[in-house]
């Protein structure tokens, strides 16, 4: 047999990509790579295959493709929709172009890429049947149909379309998609966690029939009733979205090319946050750390956004694209390691680092601000004594929420903390919460630096509480 087949999932970004080759031919090629690149060198390297092409389902919008760099080191082809714009030498796919990866392709045997023009998410998006001789064996479906989902219809408002018209396309599109063989395998761009979608699974794979018995959005309906189900709930995408499908369109330069991020003192670190928040009001100290570490005592100012999470997510989604970051860590490996995160979504201005971390800053001197960490039943405790006096602040999801929390938790979720901060009261104490308390502890940063002060963090989140057994309210109810 000579297809090569392996997904390459990226669990913090929940990004599938995937390197697809012939072994006879000796010819692979790589879809929607993520910007680190040399992952990809080194596996086709292990496997006898040279890179020939580098694929992109659509312009990405929740991360930083590596498309350009990757054929800038192999000399492969890019190949994009038609409709995509780019800017960068390309390929450009329409309906039915066929890639073929095998000496030959189609009916004669080898392994072939046959093109599927999917618009619904992006107006851009292509599908990629996976044939071996004549036979489909797998469909890569990018961001057109995830397991148990499909891809949100409202991120090309700037093109002119309205999510309706998006929801419109993409109902004839999967239609292309469940007239397939049941038994091929469907693979998607991304898995649970990503913001593309509403309610994807944790599943990676599946198959067309599964889907088309299981996924919600593949059940017979009209047109007009898929319009109305797949618009229903969309929540505003976050702002680095249209800011990541720009620099995808025109590809990224080389992470090399990227500076280095100089190490600061904690005397030049303190100088140079003061000069960029006054030189723009969105620059940020932002503190990698697990929210323990953080809380046990940080640079006053600090954003707390970890690295043992969803970190380039959430720091896409709180920080401005444009905004210097100074970074904290507690070693220089660490602030490698977010340095490489940060440029996988589009954050590119990092000028400088803590040398030393913490530790350098205290040595120092310098002023540290603490955040309280509180268990459970610290909380409980707490609010038996203050009364209506302390705010429970909830910053999961709003169906997280309404699921299962807290008895009077209010909700604002993480994502819209910025703009609500005026509905809370600042003289009032206050006990953050999500699910773990990672969210929580990046909220609980945002509003230390707004001039919130009588606040803690709760460690463990409503999962803790609802282990603990201690009372709920909500949908799902629970007791003492």
């Amino acid at each position: 047999m000579s297809l090569v087949f392996e997904q390459i999932y990226l669990p913090c970004l929940a990004q599938a990509s995937y390197l697809i080759g012939d072994s006879e031919s000796g010819t692979c090629a790589i879809v929607d790579p993520r910007r680190d690149v040399d992952v990809y060198l080194e596996r086709a390297g292990a496997l006898g295959l040279r890179i020939a092409h580098v694929i992109e389902t659509h312009l990405h919008a929740d991360f930083v493709s590596g498309h350009v760099e990757l054929a800038q080191r192999t000399g492969a082809t890019i190949h994009v929709s038609h409709r995509a714009g780019a800017g960068f030498p390309h390929h450009a796919l329409r309906e039915g172009d066929e890639i073929a990866l095998g000496a030959a392709g189609g009916a004669k045997g080898g392994v072939t890429l046959r093109v599927l023009e999917t618009p619904g998410h992006t107006l851009e998006s292509i599908c990629l049947l996976v044939l071996e001789g004549a036979r489909p064996v797998k469909v890569l479906t990018g961001d057109t149909l995830f397991i148990g989902d499909i891809g949100r219809p409202d991120l090309v408002a700037s093109k002119g379309k309205s999510a309706e018209e998006m929801a419109a396309m993409h109902y004839e599109s999967l239609e292309k998609l469940t007239a397939l063989p049941d038994e091929v395998e469907v693979w998607p761009a991304h898995g649970a966690g990503s913001a593309c979608g509403k309610n994807i699974s944790k599943e990676l794979s599946s198959t067309i029939g599964a889907q088309k018995r299981m996924n919600l959005m593949l059940q017979p309906m009209s047109q007009e009733e898929f319009v109305k189900l797949d618009t229903a709930g969309l929540r505003a995408p976050p702002a680095y979205f249209p800011v990541d499908a720009e620099i995808n369109r025109q590809g990224a330069p080389a992470l090399a090319a990227l500076d280095k991020v100089p190490e600061l003192a904690p005397l030049e670190f303190q100088a140079a946050a003061a000069q960029a928040a006054a030189a723009r009001p969105g620059g940020t100290i932002l503190d990698v750390r697990d929210k323990a570490s953080f809380g046990a005592g940080f640079v006053p100012g600090a954003i707390n956004i970890g690295l043992k999470g969803s970190f380039a997510t959430w720091c896409g989604t709180l920080l401005p694209a444009d905004a210097p970051l100074l970074l904290v860590g507690e070693s220089a490996a660490e602030v490698d390691e977010a340095r490489m995160r940060l440029a996988r979504v589009g954050l590119h201005r990092v000028e400088g680092s803590l040398a030393g971390g913490m530790s350098a800053w205290r040595r120092a001197g310098l002023p540290v601000a603490t955040l309280p960490q509180i268990e459970p039943a610290e909380l409980r405790k707490a609010r038996g004594a203050r009364g209506q006096a302390l705010v429970v602040l909830d910053v999961r999801g709003a169906g997280e929420h309404e699921e299962r929390r807290v008895p009077g938790a209010v909700n604002v979720p993480l994502p819209e903390l910025a703009a609500r901060m005026g509905e809370l009261d600042k003289s009032r104490p206050m006990a953050v919460i999500c699910a773990s308390g990672y969210r929580s502890s990046a909220a609980a940063s945002l509003l230390r630096r707004a001039g919130f002060a009588d606040l803690r963090n709760v460690a463990g989140g409503t999962n803790a509480w609802v282990s603990a057994g201690f009372e709920t309210e909500g949908a799902t109810l629970a007791s003492l």
